[in-house]
């Protein structure tokens, strides 16, 4: 059975999906000059849970909590609430777009640990993105750049999980439904962040604004990945991963329109190599594998 593909109406999704995210990213930090980071991360799970139960539940039915390998599925939910914990620390103490940047590096080691862990090949493309992709990251971090060191070391943290959730993502989608690896990835949150609500409940009630912007937390994350499943619906990954590095330019532009901050010529210079570091392992995955290496 054929697949159609659309490509254009998978770039609009996909370019959405980045929009929300960035969107996330930046009301992530706005609340967390008000909020304990745990609190706004179970209104996140909580919310997306709650999204999942209404209006996918009914049609999904028990494929939506069926697994293969439970423990490893618990486990990559696990490591992404984990990783909005190191983020939204790392929101409290330095700029969007330089965390962001950060974390981006991703993606990159992913490829290289891959090899070892999963017995994908880097090959030359692979590495020389790597080393890339840490200069970027040098430049952004470097002596003087003003960045809190406790939120370089948070931003770090995050990339770190991320990186296992998504080595775990590659390793269990042979075996698992995309439906069920998103669902127990919202519960896994859920747990875990709302276990935390009795010492991490603010003191003051939320204003209307605060509480409708807690609230959009899960509406866009769970409308950001619905837009993303549906765009790999309509063109392959390898279309689509190169575009993910504009969810960058999207979170330094609401940076700057919203805590009025633009990071300084070398940040920018390293965002921009991470970046490209990025498009080079998108691009590696488009060849054949002894062209890549």
């Amino acid at each position: 059975m054929m697949t159609t593909v659309h490509p254009i109406r998978a770039v609009l999704l996909f370019n959405l999906g980045l929009v929300l995210f960035a969107c996330m990213d930046v009301t992530n930090k706005y609340l967390t000059a008000q909020f304990d980071v745990p609190l706004i991360a179970a209104c996140r799970y909580i919310g997306n849970i709650l999204l999942m139960l209404a209006f996918v539940a009914p049609k999904q039915g028990l494929r939506m909590v069926q697994t293969q390998r439970t423990g490893l599925v618990w486990f990559r939910g696990a490591c992404l609430a984990m990783s909005t914990l190191f983020v939204g620390l790392a929101f409290q103490r330095m700029p969007v777009a330089e965390t962001s940047a950060i974390v981006f590096l991703s993606p990159i080691l992913v490829v290289v640990a891959a090899g070892p862990l999963l017995g994908e090949r880097a090959g030359r493309l692979g590495w020389a993105s790597a080393a890339l992709g840490f200069l970027g990251v040098l430049l952004i971090v470097r002596p003087g750049s003003g960045l809190d060191p406790l939120g370089v070391l948070s931003a770090l943290g995050c990339m770190a999980v991320v990186t296992a959730y998504n080595l775990l993502s590659r390793l269990l989608a042979a075996s698992e439904r995309t439906i069920a690896l998103l669902f127990y990835t919202a519960l896994a949150g859920s747990l875990i962040f709302g276990a935390t609500l009795p010492w991490f409940w603010a003191d003051h009630v939320p204003t209307p604004m605060e509480g409708v912007l807690l609230a959009s937390l899960g509406v866009m994350g769970g409308v950001g990945h619905f837009l993303f499943t549906a765009a790999f619906r309509d063109a392959p990954a390898s279309v689509l991963a190169p575009m993910s590095y504009l969810q960058l330019l999207w979170v330094a532009l609401l940076g700057w329109i919203v805590f009025d901050h633009i990071p300084d010529a070398p940040s920018l210079l390293g965002m921009a190599i991470i970046g490209a570091s990025g498009v080079m392992v998108a691009l590696k995955s488009r060849q054949p594998p002894e062209e890549a290496a």
